[in-house]
């Protein structure tokens, strides 16, 4: 993915979570973790009554630890971000870059957790999300993580907007083939969330883009097209070349299949060979050594004896 950020250094391709549904999902992993540690404690109490006090403390700071804490670093590290609530919620814990999480990622976060968490019943964690740009708690902020969202309403997913209708063909002789997916894939998402960002934020980036792409095809933007106009433009070009390629195969397979089709009919009766049969169009007469006794020299129509040019089934285009 190209490394493109936003002002908030947030990849641009990544959304973040907002406090109410990382609330939800960390309801729900306290609920599982908590009937997890009483069913746990229950057990170990009648496991060890016969324990001493001394003991029996040890016990029960062993079953928090590994229960409260370990339990939560444990299913993070091995789903790679995607707790019970975080899955219920459609929510995901990544690096900063997107990237998946590792195990010391996980217990920073669940080290932080037991204070910012557990021990203040969430106030501190709810205060520091509210004050991030993207939703962080300070467990995120020190292990260098985010939490963004995984499923995204379809009915929100915007298309690419349109060029101006001025530009539209104006960029048909430009060569594209030297553009990478990873630009691609910057453009179009630039386009489809520009009116989310910061006007200054999205012009710059416009602005960086549309460079790129012109350091990539070999011709500059040309003067007095906004940048945003120019990315919008290049990438149409892109989707009607894609859609012309595509139908012309389409409509060059049927061709083909029509001309193979006629040229396996046999001529006046007499088999032919498969291969005679593609090489020599309707009318021709079969080569040398193909015929059958009996059969005339040369079809009638054809001076000589001599074969036409093969059909090769290709229509020159209307």
């Amino acid at each position: 993915m190209s490394e493109l950020v936003t002002g908030d250094a947030v990849v641009l391709g990544l959304r973040p979570a907002k406090l109410p549904s990382r609330a939800l999902a960390l309801a729900i992993d306290l609920a599982v973790v908590g009937a997890a540690f009483v069913l746990v404690s229950i057990g170990l109490a009648i496991a060890t009554a016969t324990l001493d006090d001394a003991a029996l403390a040890a016990v029960s700071v062993a079953t928090f630890l590994l229960v409260l804490v370990g339990g939560p670093i444990a299913v993070e590290t091995l789903s790679h971000g995607r707790s019970l609530g975080k899955l219920a919620c459609g929510l995901r814990v990544v690096r900063d870059d997107g990237g998946p999480i590792r195990f010391r990622h996980a217990l920073v976060r669940g080290a932080m957790g037991v204070v910012e968490i557990l021990m203040t019943f969430g106030v501190v964690a709810c205060i520091a999300s509210l004050v991030s740009a993207r939703g962080r708690r300070l467990g995120d902020v020190f292990a260098g993580t985010l939490v963004v969202r995984e499923r995204v309403p379809a009915g929100r997913a915007a298309a690419v907007p349109p060029p101006p209708p001025w530009l539209v063909g104006r960029f048909a002789g430009l060569d594209l083939s030297a553009v990478p997916e990873s630009l691609w894939l910057a453009v179009r998402q630039y386009l489809t969330r520009m009116h989310q960002l910061d006007a200054q934020v999205g012009w710059s980036m416009a602005e960086r883009l549309a460079g790129e792409l012109a350091e990539r095809t070999g011709v500059p933007v040309p003067e007095g097209v906004p940048a945003v106009a120019y990315l919008a433009a290049v990438v149409n070009e892109r989707q009607a070349r894609d859609a012309r390629r595509v139908f012309g195969a389409a409509q060059d397979g049927t061709a083909r299949g029509g001309s193979e089709g006629e040229a396996g009919r046999p001529v006046s009766g007499a088999p032919v060979s498969r291969d005679a049969a593609v090489r020599a169009p309707v009318g021709a007469a079969p080569p040398a050594g193909t015929a059958q006794a009996g059969a005339p020299a040369a079809a009638p129509g054809v001076e000589g004896g001599q074969v036409p040019p093969a059909a090769t089934g290709f229509a020159p285009p209307a």
